[in-house]
């Protein structure tokens, strides 16, 4: 059943929202996003891009990926926040930022990607299925 998720950044100049299901829901440990965050990992909803609508300005600084891919960040112009990531693989999937979901309890990880480059002082959490570097196929990707 679609659940309504919405969000938007911290100055609230960028929103999104729409009704569908996650696709995937994860943590990424690679460099690039330890980088972007600040922290040890990024935390992703992946939902398909034709089910949200999305207002306000966004600005993307885009960098290759392990697979070749663009990884484009998209992040507020005014407040900084990063609200959304966009990959060149997926073009139909928005990766929404999970700390900036209107009801943050929504996002349920299912895997951690880049397990390898994991800092020792960033806990996740030990039952969550992990993967040394990106898998083939994400699991729950089908």
């Amino acid at each position: 059943m679609p659940m309504k998720i919405s969000g938007g950044c911290l100055c609230g100049a960028v929103r999104y929202e729409g009704t569908t299901e996650p696709i995937v829901q994860g943590h990424c440990q690679c460099r690039s996003c330890q980088r972007a965050s600040g922290t040890g990992h990024i935390s992703i909803m992946a939902v398909p891009g034709h089910a949200m609508s999305v207002s306000g300005e966004l600005k993307f600084y885009e960098q290759p990926a392990d697979s070749g891919n663009t990884v484009s960040r998209g992040f507020c112009p005014n407040c900084g926040s990063s609200v959304m990531n966009r990959n060149s693989g997926m073009n139909d999937m928005l990766f929404l930022m999970a700390g900036c979901l209107d009801d943050p309890s929504q996002f349920t990880p299912m895997f951690v990607v880049y397990h390898s480059r994991g800092q020792d002082w960033d806990y996740v959490d030990p039952g969550l299925q992990t993967f040394p570097e990106m898998p083939p196929q994400v699991p729950g990707q089908a």
